[in-house]
C-alpha cells in the first residue's frame, strides 16, 4: 500500500546527531514524558511506537498527517511502528469540549476502518525489519466482556483524575454534560496502550497535545497494571498564525482523500500559506533539510513577493500526500487559470476540480457573459459588466471578450465547463449545463 517511489526518497536530515534533536528542532515535541529518558530511548536501540487513529470519517486529515510523517521519521531511524486504527474508539469518540458525538453506525466504522488502514499504510514503509504493522483495537475489546473490562482494567483509574481531563472537565462545566460512553473513552485509550505494550513491548505513543489526557491514561495505566515506564509525545496542533485551527469541528478539515480534497484544492491550501507560518509547516512537512529550510527563511525575510517557500511547501506536500502527476495537474491547472497555460489540455476532472474552489455557477449554453459575470459576482450589475467588457478587462477561456453581446455558447470546454476572469486575478467557474 505504500509509494515505494516516495519512501525511498524520504531520508532523516544527517546534520542532526540525533532524530531526537531532529524532530525537535522541527517542531514536533510540544509536550512529552521525561525528555531526558526519551531521548536515550530514541537515540538508542530499536523501539516499537504507535499512534491511533479514531475512524469518525472516511479520511484522515492535516492534524493526523503530521503524526504520519512524525511516525515515519521515527521509521527511518530504525524504530518499529504500529498503525492502530480504532475499530472500537471509533464506535465511541473523543470527547469534544462542546457536545456529545452523534453515534457511527457500526458498519459505517468497520467500512471507514479499512479506509484508514490503506491511508496510514501510505506514508510508513511495509519493507525491512521495522516494517510498518497495522493493528485495531476492535480485535482486543471486542471479546472482552463487561466484568473482565471493569474488573481487569476500570479498577486501575481514579475518579478524581478522571474528571481532571481537559474535555471532560469542559463538558461537565457545559449544558451538554458528558454520557459515560464517552467519559469512558479515556480508559479505551488506555487500555490500547497496555495491549500494544504487552503485546509488542511498545514503550512510545505519539498523539496531538490536545489528547494529552489520553496519551497519559495509557502510560498510567501501565505503570499500575504492569509497573512498567513508558513514555508519550504531544505533537503541536496546526494553526494559523491568528491561532485559527484547521479541523472537522471547525468545518475547514483538509482532508487526504482527494475526492473530499482535490489535489488541486490541496496545494491551493499549501500555496496560500501565510509567511509567518510557511517555515514552520515545512519544518513538519516536508523533509527538507536544516540547510535547505534556512535557506527559504532567508527568502521569506528577504524577498517574501517570490513566495519561493510557499511554492516548495505546496510542491512537496501535495507530491507527498497525492503523487507527482497530480501534483502536476494541479499547477498546470493554477497556471492555466491565470493565462500561462491551454485550458483545453488540462484534465477536465482536474479542471472541474478547480473551478468548484471558485466562484461559480451553472448555466444554460446560450447565457451571456454579461449576465454570468453578474451571476458569479465578478460584476455588480449588467451595467458594470457592461462597462468592464468594453474597457477590456473580461476573459472568457483567457480570450478577451470583446463584444457585449457575447454568450458562452461555443466556448466551452471539455466537461461542459467555462473560465470567466475579470482582470488578472479575479476568477469563476462556469458549468455548463
Amino acid at each position: 500500500m505504500s509509494d515505494p517511489a516516495i519512501l525511498a526518497q524520504q531520508t532523516n536530515d544527517p546534520s542532526f546527531d540525533s532524530v531526537w534533536e531532529e524532530i525537535n528542532w522541527r517542531g514536533l515535541v510540544h509536550v512529552s514524558t521525561d525528555e531526558t529518558e526519551l531521548k536515550a530511548l530514541l537515540d538508542g536501540d530499536p523501539i516499537t511506537y504507535y499512534c491511533g487513529f479514531d475512524p469518525t470519517a472516511p479520511s484522515l486529515h492535516l492534524g493526523n498527517l503530521v503524526q504520519l510523517l512524525l511516525m515515519r521519521r521515527l521509521q527511518l531511524a530504525g524504530h518499529h511502528p504500529l498503525g492502530l486504527v480504532g475499530g472500537s474508539t471509533g464506535l465511541i469518540g473523543d470527547p469534544r469540549p462542546t457536545a456529545e458525538r452523534t453515534l457511527t453506525p457500526t458498519d459505517t466504522v468497520a467500512e471507514w476502518v479499512g479506509y484508514l488502514q490503506a491511508q496510514v499504510s501510505r506514508f510508513l514503509s511495509s519493507e525491512g525489519d521495522n516494517a510498518v504493522t497495522l493493528v485495531n483495537n476492535l480485535d482486543w475489546t471486542a471479546p472482552l466482556s463487561a466484568i473482565d473490562f471493569l474488573r481487569e482494567i476500570g479498577k486501575y483509574y481514579r475518579v478524581g483524575t478522571m474528571l481532571k481531563k481537559d474535555a471532560v472537565s469542559a463538558r461537565l462545566n457545559s449544558d451538554a454534560g458528558i454520557s459515560y460512553t464517552e467519559f469512558s473513552y479515556q480508559i479505551l485509550q488506555g487500555l490500547d496502550y497496555l495491549e500494544l505494550f504487552r503485546s509488542y513491548g511498545c514503550v512510545l505513543q505519539t498523539g496531538g497535545s490536545d489528547q494529552w489526557g489520553n496519551l497519559t491514561s495509557g502510560t498510567d495505566l501501565i505503570r499500575r497494571a504492569e509497573s512498567g515506564t513508558v513514555h508519550a509525545i504531544g505533537t503541536p496542533l496546526i494553526t494559523n498564525s491568528d491561532g485559527t485551527k484547521f479541523g472537522k469541528s471547525e468545518g475547514n478539515a483538509v482532508w487526504l482523500d482527494p475526492n473530499l480534497t482535490s489535489p488541486y484544492a490541496f496545494y491551493q491550501f499549501w500555496l496560500n500559506t501565510d509567511d509567518a507560518d510557511v517555515i514552520f509547516r515545512l519544518k513538519v512537512f516536508t523533509f527538507l533539510t536544516r540547510a535547505e529550510i534556512d535557506a527559504f527563511a532567508e527568502l521569506v525575510e528577504n524577498e517574501p513577493f517570490r513566495r519561493e517557500a510557499q511554492r516548495r511547501l505546496a510542491l512537496e506536500v501535495t507530491s507527498l500526500v497525492h503523487g507527482q502527476a497530480a501534483t502536476d495537474a494541479a499547477i498546470h491547472a493554477a497556471e492555466a487559470l491565470f493565462g500561462q497555460g491551454d485550458l483545453a489540455e488540462l484534465d477536465p476532472d482536474t479542471l472541474e476540480a478547480a473551478l468548484r474552489e471558485l466562484p461559480h455557477t451553472t448555466t444554460a449554453p446560450h447565457a451571456t457573459v454579461l449576465q454570468l459575470l453578474v451571476d458569479t459576482e465578478l460584476s455588480k450589475s449588467l451595467g458594470d459588466a457592461r462597462r468592464a467588457v468594453q474597457q477590456g478587462g473580461v476573459y472568457l477561456n483567457n480570450e478577451k471578450v470583446t463584444s457585449v453581446d457575447l454568450t458562452i455558447e461555443g466556448s466551452v470546454l471539455p466537461g461542459g465547463v467555462a473560465v470567466l476572469r475579470r482582470g488578472k486575478k479575479t476568477l469563476a467557474g462556469i458549468f455548463v449545463e
